[in-house]
Parts: structure tokens; C-alpha cells; sequence
């Protein structure tokens, strides 16, 4: 589902659009002229605009030009009456996705909104998928672990079969289903990522096959569930481990026979999805402590690839470093800052229990607190000798321990929303032993 602006100054052409969109689950906003779009546009939240060309004070391409001066990439599909056409190029040429005459046929109206849609969602992957990997899009390291890895992800792509990808938190298990999907045949289709451990259990039937207007109290719309969403592409389950067991039989039957029935619907539907499932967990000891069906993890784990902990690649930690920094500046409008070699020996002695994740946070903490141009190993003693990061291998052993214990907490709380409850049970303690543990190791509870 998608949120929808549709600015025409014709209240009739709004509402006959708008019924059209909210058909396909879509939800819509109305504005009259293009002055009440940007006051609408401004506060975010929008999808996709659907413009007039042709209306008072402000028109479709005095708006398109003031989206594009204030730096709001929102998609712009453009409405044109007959004979418009050479007015509705030039909004092309001015950055519109499409333009469609008016009245537009609902088909060519949605085909037309799926495309717009699913460039805009390919824009933002491609942006989140360069800030994951400094900018670079691709998996960083040099040494065998990776060189293996890459290896395997090249003979895992082409086929069609199922992929578990396990690993610790922090490793960039999403950067590998990514590459799968990247260079597999359905590399064109959509790649759907659903984060398991962060949907509520109560939402997440609705989240995986999708409802029917009606099928439950708040259900005010039909709404398309992920594994229609990656109809002919790569559907991404991430911290699989976490689906609760009584809910692991329909997502069985979904893998197994590819048919998928929204709640409330009244028939079943095929879809054409590949699965890629990722987990922190030790799935076989969860099989055999019931908290896994069995029979989910064998048609899970056909094709397993292990993403390795930073530890065990540490040959690859100035690369990272480097890139990491680079990136952070870039973003930031930074001038470009180097490391001295110094500086490297000693952030590739660091522990790093949140592994690459926290490796690029400590990076944008010396980016952003270092004022000079280099960055020296007194920087990273000064800046990365605090609770949560990585320390050097010759700290005490009750150090290191420490050091373990708060990365594994922080890692915990951010892969679960700040969530004591959810952060515990992932940990495998109970909640009232995590506050304590925090106390003692000197860390604040989320919110506090």
C-alpha cells in the first residue's frame, strides 16, 4: 500500500482517482492547485503525486520545478488534457515519471502508478544499500572468508533454490540476500524484505499473505501482504528465527506450494517467489528445543551461506574503515579525513561484538568528532574507548568480556526497536536480569 497525492483543481477528476487507488489498497490525499501540494508535500509521508498539468495559481510544472529545486525526489505522474501533449514532454524532460490524458484509463492509471511506485522503492533500496556498504554497493574484504562467501553466493544466485543466511548480528546478512537477489534471474522483480523480529505477533498473518477490507476490526482496506509484494522477485524473511511457532505452518504451506490466501479472502492464488531467510539463531538447537518446526528449516536451509564475524576477517577491517569514513564525510559535507596508519593498527585490534555495523558507527563518531584532517590513534583511544565499542585485544580479559557483553546488549535493543521485552528473549534472559545487567555494566536503559 502506498500513500497517494492527487492534485487537480477539479474535485470530480479527485474523487473518480482516488476510488481507483483506494481499490488497489492504496491510501489517497486530495489538493486543489499546486500551492496546496508543496504545504501537503512538505510534510512528508508521500509515495507518489499524481498532478494536472493544466491548474490555478500554481500548475504541474511550476510544481514539479519547485519539488525539484527543494530537493524532493517524490515521483510525479502528470495528467494532461488532449492536446497537451508537447507541455506534458517538457514536464518529462523537467523530471515527471509519466504523464497520461485526461480522463486516464484505470489500467494504464495503475500500470502507470506500479511503475512510478516501484522505481521509487528501487531508488531507496539503492540508497539504503550504499549507506550499508559506504557508498560502494558491494560486499568489502579481501581476505578468504569473503573470497569464499562471494564464491558461493555466484553458484547460489542462478538457481532458484531456497537460502539460509546465518551469522551474528551486525554482519550484513541483508547485503547478502541482496547480492543473491542482484544477480539472480529475478534480479528485475522486487526484492521484499519482512524484519520477523519487528512485526507484532497479532500482524503478522496480515504482513506475510495480506487482508480483505472487513476481515477484522481496523481492517479498512484491502491490503497487499509481502509475499504478493514479491510476486516475481526475491521475498527476504529476516531474524526468521523469530516467527512464533504457531504461525510457522502457513508460512510452510506458502514455501511448499506457492499459493498464498489473503485473511478474509476466499480462495487461495499463486505467487511466484523466491525465499531467502535469514537468522542470528542456531536453528538446529531451536528445532530441537521445539521453538522451530523442523520441517520449516529443512525447506529453509537448501542453500546456506555463513556470513563470517568481523573477528575472524580482521584483514579486511581498514577497507571497512576506510570506506566507512569516506562515506560518513561525504554525507555530512565534510572535507575528506585519512587515517594514520597508526589509527588502523589499532581499530583492527578491536573486539567489535556488533561486528561491521558497529565498526561504521564508530567510524561516523570519529568523522564527526575529530576536527582535524587525520585521524590518529589518539583519536581512536579517546573516541572508541567507551562502553559498547570494540576494544584492543591486549585489554584485561574482564575487559573484553565487558566489552562483549554491553555489544551484544546494544546490538540486541537495536534489533529490536529499543525493546527491553523483545531484547531479553532474543539475549535468552529474563527481563529483570537484562536491567540489572545493564546497571552493572554502566548502560542506560533505552528512553531513559
Amino acid at each position: 500500500m502506498a500513500r497517494i497525492l492527487i492534485v487537480d483543481d477539479e474535485k470530480n477528476v479527485r474523487a473518480t482517482l482516488a476510488r481507483a487507488l483506494a481499490l488497489e489498497g492504496h491510501e489517497t490525499a486530495g489538493a486543489g492547485d499546486g500551492e496546496e501540494a508543496l504545504v501537503r508535500l512538505d510534510g512528508g509521508g508521500f509515495d507518489l503525486a499524481v498532478v494536472d498539468l493544466a491548474m490555478p495559481a500554481l500548475d504541474g510544472l511550476g510544481l514539479l520545478a519547485a519539488l525539484r529545486r527543494r530537493g524532493d525526489a517524490t515521483p510525479v505522474i502528470i495528467l494532461t488534457a488532449h492536446g497537451s501533449v508537447p507541455r506534458a514532454v517538457e514536464a518529462l524532460r523537467a523530471g515527471a515519471f509519466d504523464f497520461l490524458e485526461k480522463p486516464p484509463d484505470r489500467d494504464r492509471l495503475l500500470h502507470a502508478v506500479g511503475l512510478a511506485l516501484e522505481r521509487s522503492r528501487l531508488g531507496r533500496e539503492i540508497q539504503e544499500l550504499r549507506r550499508e556498504t559506504g557508498g560502494a554497493g558491494e560486499m568489502i574484504g579481501t581476505g578468504p572468508l569473503m573470497e569464499r562467501l562471494r564464491a558461493d553466493i555466484a553458484l547460489a544466485a542462478p538457481s532458484d533454490g531456497r537460502v539460509l543466511i546465518t551469522g551474528e548480528h551486525g554482519t550484513g546478512k541483508e547485503l547478502v540476500a541482496r547480492a543473491v537477489h542482484a544477480t539472480s534471474p529475478r534480479s528485475g522483480g522486487a526484492f521484499v524484505k519482512v524484519n520477523c523480529a519487528a512485526v507484532p505477533e497479532t500482524l503478522f498473518e496480515s504482513e506475510l499473505f495480506g487482508h480483505v477490507q472487513g476481515a477484522f476490526t481496523g481492517a479498512r482496506e484491502n491490503r497487499q501482504g509481502k509475499f504478493e509484494a514479491a510476486h516475481g522477485g526475491t521475498l527476504f524473511l529476516d531474524e526468521v528465527g523469530e516467527i512464533p511457532v504457531h504461525l510457522q505452518p502457513k508460512l510452510l504451506r506458502a514455501i511448499e506450494t506457492g499459493e498464498v490466501e489473503r485473511i478474509g479472502g476466499r480462495g487461495e492464488f499463486q505467487v511466484d517467489v523466491r525465499v531467502v531467510a535469514a537468522t542470528n539463531r542456531d536453528l538446529e538447537a531451536e528445532v530441537a528445543a521445539s521453538r522451530f518446526r523442523a520441517d520449516l528449516f529443512y525447506r529453509l536451509n537448501v542453500i546456506r551461506l555463513h556470513v563470517p564475524p568481523l573477528r575472524d576477517r580482521r584483514q579486511d577491517i581498514p577497507d571497512l574503515a576506510r570506506r566507512f569514513l569516506a562515506d560518513c564525510c561525504r554525507r555530512n559535507g565534510f572535507p575528506a579525513k585519512a587515517l594514520e596508519p597508526e589509527a588502523l593498527e589499532r581499530l583492527a585490534a578491536g573486539g567489535y561484538p556488533g561486528n561491521v555495523r558497529e565498526l561504521r558507527n564508530a567510524m561516523e563518531r570519529l568523522a564527526i568528532l575529530t576536527p582535524g584532517e587525520r585521524i590518529g590513534p589518539g583519536d581512536v583511544e579517546r573516541l572508541l574507548a567507551t562502553p559498547g565499542q570494540g576494544l584492543p585485544a591486549s585489554a584485561s580479559l574482564k575487559d573484553q568480556v565487558a566489552a562483549c557483553e554491553r555489544g551484544a546488549i546494544a546490538a540486541a535493543l537495536e534489533q529490536h526497536g529499543g525493546s527491553m521485552a523483545e531484547a531479553a528473549r532474543a539475549l535468552g534472559m529474563e527481563r529483570s536480569h537484562l536491567y540489572k545487567k545493564m546497571k552493572a555494566l554502566g548502560m542506560e536503559r533505552p528512553g531513559s
